[in-house]
Parts: structure tokens; C-alpha cells; sequence
């Protein structure tokens, strides 16, 4: 029985150096994608060049029918094996002041982050890791959820949301060797923050500079491998001391 693990929004930015990281440390990798299949395709071929073992799983994880689906599916042609390593990273920015803010800017942001992560781990809680009493989830919160940002109503709700359903199912779970823990990164140079102005924001920071995604990357591997088995229900921030 191999254990692999399932990146979400795994093609791009802090998901694609997650699954570059797990897959340096000898774990198959199942990059999730909804649209760019090219980004996706080419984190696939980086990991295999370097010896590891990675698939591709498209599907919306705000999409209830595409999850369900595109999970059957991988269980189907997987029999002997289980994903055990959940990292719940796929996530939208839609920034704005809220009382400017549309209906489709809450909800999609919100669809993303949050039902994302309800449909996508309740799938593989239930289907694989209690069955098979042993299973990591990391979920990638934010800075922002933690200490909430002006102009980011609705991502900081998401992802405050998230922070809460982490420490809940943390306690839901753990008899079953299930750990669940998020992650807090705060600026961290990547696809969502290009269009911040990272001089200025540069200056809030006391380390002075943007987080590198490996960094986060790194703080993942830790909490998925066996060394952390014993931290559960806990909210890790990486921001430079924020």
C-alpha cells in the first residue's frame, strides 16, 4: 500500500513547490488543477526529471460534483493505494474594499477556500485516511485570516473560517491518527502577491522581505512527515515575523 499525496491548486505558485518538496522526499504526488493544464504538465515533468513520481487530477475543488468524481475516479485506479497526504492549497484573491465588493467577489472566494476544503478532505477523511487510521492534512490559511487585511473582507473571512475548521476537526479526528494543522503564510512571492507593491509592503515586514515559497514548502513536508506527529489542530505562521 503507497501513500501519496494530493496538492490542490498544485500547478502554480506555493502548491507547485509543495509538491516539488514532497516529491524530493520520496512521496507520489497528485497535482491538482482546474484550467492550466500546461502549468500543470510542466510541474509533472520537473518532478519526474528529478527521479520523483507525480499525476495529474483536474477538477474544481469549489465544485461538488467534479470532486466527488474526480476522487472515485483516482480510488478506481488506485486500489492498493490511499492518499494520505492532504494539502488543501487551492485559493483566489478577488481584493476590494467590501462595501465596493460584488456578490460574485464573496462567494467565489469563499467557494474556493472553504468548500474547497469541506468537500475535497471530507472525500478523503472519509474514503481513506480514518478507514486506513493514519492521515495529514495541512490547509493553507493566511496572515490575513489571522489578523484580518483591509480590502480582503472576503478572504479573510475564508480563510479565518479555515483556521476554525482546522482546530475542529483537528479534535474530530485524532483518535483515528488523523492529524489536521494549517499553515499562516503571510507575503510570500508568488502568483497572488505580483500585483502588490512589494517595496512598500517590504517595509511592514521586520525580516524586511517577501517569504520564498519553498519556505512554506518546507514548513509543509514538516507537518505531513512523521516527525510531527504529535501536532495536531495547530495554526503555524510564516510571514517574516509580521
Amino acid at each position: 500500500m503507497r501513500r501519496y499525496a494530493l496538492v490542490t491548486g498544485g500547478s502554480r505558485g506555493i502548491g507547485r513547490a509543495i509538491a516539488l518538496r514532497l516529491a524530493s522526499n520520496g512521496i507520489p504526488v497528485v497535482i491538482n488543477y482546474q484550467s492550466n493544464v500546461e502549468a500543470a504538465l510542466a510541474v509533472k515533468s520537473e518532478i519526474e526529471s528529478a527521479g520523483g513520481e507525480a499525476e495529474l487530477l483536474p477538477f474544481d475543488v469549489g465544485n461538488l460534483n467534479e470532486v466527488e468524481s474526480a476522487i472515485d475516479k483516482w480510488e478506481s485506479a488506485h486500489s492498493e493505494d490511499y492518499i494520505a497526504y492532504l494539502i488543501n492549497n487551492a485559493g483566489i484573491r478577488r481584493d476590494g474594499m467590501m462595501f465596493m465588493m460584488g456578490n460574485d467577489d464573496w462567494h467565489d472566494v469563499l467557494n474556493t477556500s472553504l468548500n474547497g476544503f469541506f468537500y475535497v478532505t471530507r472525500k478523503l477523511i472519509t474514503k481513506m485516511m480514518m478507514r486506513k487510521h493514519g492521515g495529514r492534512v495541512v490547509n493553507m490559511a493566511s496572515f490575513s485570516g489571522v489578523e484580518g487585511v483591509a480590502g480582503q473582507t472576503n478572504y479573510s473571512a475564508a480563510k479565518a473560517a479555515l483556521i476554525g475548521a482546522t482546530k475542529a476537526l483537528a479534535k474530530e479526528v485524532a483518535p483515528r491518527g488523523v492529524t489536521v494543522n494549517a499553515v499562516a503564510p503571510g507575503f510570500i512571492e508568488s502568483d497572488m502577491t505580483r500585483d502588490l507593491n512589494e517595496e512598500e509592503l517590504k517595509q511592514t515586514i521586520p525580516m524586511r522581505r517577501f517569504g520564498k515559497a519553498e519556505e512554506v514548502a518546507s514548513l509543509v513536508a514538516y507537518l505531513v512527515s512523521d516527525e510531527s506527529s504529535y501536532i495536531t489542530g495547530e495554526v503555524i505562521n510564516i510571514n517574516g515575523g509580521l
